[in-house]
């Protein structure tokens, strides 16, 4: 799929009708997730015919990504019931065939299926210290073969030291450099839409060194 039907497809998933400020729920632009998805698979193999992990998927625009990129089984975690029925209902629009669970990312236990990779928009962590960090900690620890997320660019040291020192991954690289359209969903927001640097980082989990196929 060329990268401009999978940006168009992905512009016409449903979005937060009602987002939780508590959980820092932001939409994934079809830019974004397009470009994210797209390069996982397009450089590293990472998608196709692989099983792929959506965190915090939220209305679930990257795993349907990722399935409409060929992957073999995507599955959709989120703690929030709505934005899992939002999510449901775009995998069907779409004809795409997603399971979803609904978990707190810090009490995942898992038992599926071993999951080749992980991708997340997690929270940046601005409402509840710390949240961005637990999303790459679980994610290191579920996936066998590479973790993509996205996160403030302003994090970006802290990002790779943790990753690299507290979570055990192997290597921890940056893609490039996005910008994130924030927009004013909530009250405590002053401006129309804002735009955050963030960095598409590629994580490679211990277990799996040197192995990118």
């Amino acid at each position: 799929m060329k990268l401009k039907q999978l940006e168009s497809m992905l512009g016409e998933l449903q979005q937060f009708s009602n987002p939780k400020v508590e959980l820092e729920q932001y939409p994934t632009g079809p830019h974004i997730a397009s470009r994210m998805l797209y390069a996982a698979e397009n450089s590293f193999g990472d998608v196709s015919n692989k099983v792929v992990a959506d965190f915090g998927c939220g209305c679930g625009t990257l795993g349907a990504a990722a399935s409409l990129m060929g992957a073999e089984q995507v599955i959709g975690i989120d703690i929030d019931s709505q934005s899992l029925e939002i999510a449901s209902l775009n995998a069907e629009d779409l004809e795409l065939d997603i399971n979803f669970i609904q978990c707190d990312i810090r009490n995942l236990v898992w038992r599926g299926p071993i999951v080749d990779t992980v991708v997340m928009n997690p929270p940046f962590g601005t409402r509840r210290k710390g949240a961005d960090m637990d999303f790459l900690s679980a994610a290191l620890k579920i996936a066998f073969q590479a973790v993509y997320s996205l996160h403030k660019t302003s994090t970006r040291e802290h990002v790779k030291k943790a990753a690299l020192r507290d979570f055990g991954a192997s290597s921890a690289e940056v893609l490039c450099e996005l910008r994130f359209d924030v927009p004013q969903l909530y009250k405590f927001h002053k401006k129309r839409e804002v735009d955050v640097a963030v960095d598409l980082w590629r994580f490679a989990p211990k277990t799996n060194q040197g192995n990118s196929t």
